[in-house]
């Protein structure tokens, strides 16, 4: 993703004592930050996809991925002014270390490895992505300021490069797995020992190409200069941080979207690979499937983000992939079966990348709909979108094997039509509010 989108950046390549060499590269720190994600988290979730088939002695795989996203959920709470105090750059590189525990301890997988790891990584998880969404907001608004651009398109243009080199792991990843196991040896020791430290080796290129970011801007230095004080007066800091946000109705009425976004996630970690996917394909065919599934989530992503200039457009694009997903929910719950033959392959596979497309809908423009709404506390509203998404992730995962796939389509469809009708509240609330003022 080049700077071709950002027209008023193609000055002359020498530009002599010009105002503009003093701006800052913002496009670079978004590909550095783009990349660095895509590694780390093409052998994080690669790593992840496995857990359940490498780690089965004692459910080890589903319970610590259970524990991680509890853990998650909880350190989200606070994450916000952690991020505050380390800086964006700072929590996105301690972020990192996170991953590279977990996936380490996969080398050694048992209780005594893999459930520290999970704790830990789910404090890892909190902080990278509250930094993460800090930092490309941040660093969306000074483009948009140093380059007179409408900040609404440039936090969209931005935001459909990150997501969409991101939803690129489940592609990458998973083909690398297929690749090192294409012999059959995802049950042997040796073959998840090679790949867990192929995933290794990419996960540390990925934190050090993280150091190559720029400090972000989003906090000034007075900012910086009230930190450390009373015990008291951090915890109702801490307090005021997590709570200070829930009284935005704005932010309220965005809440069942997060929750749904992590709903339709775990959905297709947990129900679609093992009861559409692995009854046709086999366990073979999860792999090739969450590719297709990644594929189309990445292209979706960057044509959304293309498209993103204010809440106009977000509305029409959520609009679009909501209902492509509510179709989908509503075709497996009333008329799909098991078929044979070619449709067997093509049915689970037409599923994925329209499931990948809800996926890269949700991921961009929730990320673009906080950045535009919360301008004074975008640590605070990142940490809500993580706190939400990953409590609805973890009761998937606990619950999902207590529940048939018809009851969860039907949870599915309940979330899509609260989480939407909340959506379409807020837009013409917003509408009628810019209207009254205008």
């Amino acid at each position: 993703m080049d700077s071709a989108g950002f027209p008023d950046e193609e000055t002359p390549l020498v530009p002599d004592n010009s105002p503009i060499q003093s701006r800052r590269n913002h496009t670079r720190d978004v590909h550095i930050l783009s990349c660095a994600f895509l590694l780390i988290f093409l052998a994080y979730g690669a790593a992840q996809n496995l857990e359940t088939s490498v780690n089965t002695e004692d459910d080890l795989g589903t319970i610590s991925l259970g524990i991680l996203y509890l853990s998650f959920t909880f350190f989200s709470m606070v994450a916000s002014p952690v991020v505050r105090a380390l800086g964006s750059k700072n929590a996105l590189i301690l972020g990192t270390t996170g991953y590279w525990l977990f996936i380490a301890a996969n080398l050694l997988p048992s209780w005594y490895t893999m459930v520290p790891a999970a704790l830990y990584l789910g404090f890892a998880a909190s902080i990278i992505w509250v930094g993460q969404g800090t930092y490309l907001t941040s660093t969306a608004r000074s483009h948009a300021k140093d380059y007179n651009l409408h900040e609404g398109t440039v936090i969209g243009h931005f935001n459909g490069e990150f997501w969409g080199m991101f939803a690129a792991n489940q592609f990458v990843g998973n083909l690398i797995s297929l690749a090192v196991l294409r012999d059959g040896t995802g049950g042997s020791n040796n073959g998840t020992t090679l790949l867990f430290s192929v995933f290794l080796i990419i996960v540390t290129l990925g934190t050090i190409l993280m150091c190559f970011l720029h400090k972000g801007e989003g906090r000034t230095e007075e900012d910086a200069q009230d930190s450390s004080p009373s015990f008291c007066a951090s915890l109702l800091s801490l307090l005021k941080t997590i709570v200070t946000p829930l009284y935005d109705v704005r932010m309220l009425l965005i809440i069942p979207l997060m929750v749904y976004s992590g709903l339709q996630q775990a959905f297709v970690w947990a129900e679609y690979t093992e009861y559409i996917v692995t009854p046709t394909l086999g366990v073979s065919g999860v792999g090739g499937a969450m590719a297709v599934y990644g594929a189309f989530d990445a292209i979706c992503s960057l044509t959304a983000g293309r498209l993103t200039s204010g809440l106009k457009s977000i509305t029409i694009i959520i609009s679009g992939g909501v209902l492509l997903q509510a179709i989908i929910f509503l075709w497996i719950l009333l008329g799909y079966s098991a078929e044979s033959g070619v449709l067997g392959i093509v049915y689970p596979l037409i599923m994925a990348a329209v499931l990948g497309i809800g996926d890269g809908v949700l991921n961009t423009q929730l990320s673009a709909l906080l950045g535009i709404f919360f301008k004074s506390d975008t640590e605070g509203a990142f940490a809500q979108l993580k706190v939400w998404q990953s409590a609805s992730t973890a009761v998937v995962f606990f619950v999902s094997s207590y529940i048939s796939l018809q009851a969860m389509l039907i949870v599915m469809l309940a979330a899509i039509a609260i989480s939407y009708t909340a959506f379409v509240f807020l837009t013409l609330r917003e509408k009628a509010s810019s209207s009254s003022t205008a």
